[in-house]
C-alpha cells in the first residue's frame, strides 16, 4: 500500500501544482475521497475556515508544503477509514487511466447476478443478455473515452475479465458509446448507458445489444449515488 499511495500522492500533487485554480483542485480531490470539510481540518489541527478559505480562494494560494500536508491528511483519513479510496484510484492508475476518464474500475471476489447490479443503481434492463452475472465492473465518461482512448486502450477498460459491465456515463442518446465498443472484440457482459431513460435511447441501441449478446441497461441515479453503491460491490 504504501507504493501505491506514494504514487498516487504524487499524482494528486503534479494535479494541484500544475493547476490553474489550485484550490478548485484540492476541493475536486477532497470531495472525491468523500472527506469533509471537517474532517480534514481535524486531521490537519487547524479551523475548518482554514480549508475553506484554501479552497475557495480567499486565502493566498498554498505553496508546495502546504500541498503536501493537505494530501498526506486526505490520505492518512481514507487510510484510517480502510484505505478503499486509494486502493481504488490505484486501479485506475495502474491500468493506465486518468480518473477523469475512469471513475471505477473492479473486480469482484464472487460474481454477482446482472439483475443485482441493476438494482444497485436503479438501473432498467431494456435487453436481456447471454450471460447472467458479471465479475467485474468498469464507469466511464463516454465523451473522454471516444475523444482520447485509441483501439488498444480500450481493451484495458475491461480489467481482468471480459465478463463485467462496463458503464457509460455522460450519454445523450448512447449511440456513440455502443458504435465504440461494438468495433472492439471482445463484448462484455452487460453495458449500462447512465444519464438516460429508456425513451431517451438511440433507436438501434436494442438491436446491437441483441446481435452481440450482452444485457443492455439504462440508469437516470444520479452517478455519486451510482459510484457510492457500486464501490460497496463484493
Amino acid at each position: 500500500m504504501s507504493d501505491k499511495r506514494e504514487q498516487l500522492a504524487r499524482r494528486i500533487a503534479g494535479e494541484v501544482v500544475l493547476s490553474d485554480d489550485p484550490g478548485t483542485t484540492l476541493r475536486k480531490w477532497r470531495d472525491d475521497f468523500d472527506i469533509s470539510q471537517t474532517s480534514l481540518a481535524a486531521q490537519l489541527e487547524v479551523s475548518p475556515s482554514v480549508v475553506s478559505d484554501y479552497e475557495s480562494g480567499r486565502r493566498q494560494s498554498p505553496g508546495i508544503s502546504v500541498v503536501r500536508r493537505i494530501i498526506e491528511a486526505l490520505l492518512d483519513v481514507d487510510d484510517d477509514r480502510g484505505g478503499e479510496q486509494i486502493r481504488r484510484y490505484t486501479r485506475i492508475l495502474s491500468a493506465g487511466f486518468d480518473n477523469d476518464v475512469v471513475h471505477d474500475l473492479q473486480e469482484y471476489s464472487t460474481p454477482a447476478s446482472i439483475g443485482d447490479f441493476y438494482d444497485a443503481i436503479d438501473a432498467t434492463e431494456v435487453v436481456s443478455g447471454s450471460q447472467s452475472t458479471i465479475a467485474g465492473h468498469t464507469v466511464i465518461d463516454s465523451i473522454e473515452v471516444i475523444t482520447r482512448l485509441s483501439s488498444e486502450d480500450f481493451y484495458r477498460l475491461y480489467g481482468q475479465s471480459t465478463n463485467r459491465a462496463l458503464v457509460f456515463t455522460n450519454v445523450t442518446r448512447g449511440e456513440s458509446p455502443l458504435v465504440a465498443q461494438r468495433v472492439v472484440t471482445p463484448t462484455p457482459s452487460a453495458v449500462v448507458l447512465h444519464g438516460i431513460e429508456e425513451d431517451d435511447l438511440w433507436e438501434h441501441a436494442s438491436a446491437l445489444a441483441a446481435i452481440d449478446g450482452y444485457s443492455l441497461g439504462v440508469s437516470d441515479a444520479p452517478l455519486d449515488m451510482v459510484l457510492k453503491r457500486l464501490r460497496s460491490m463484493p
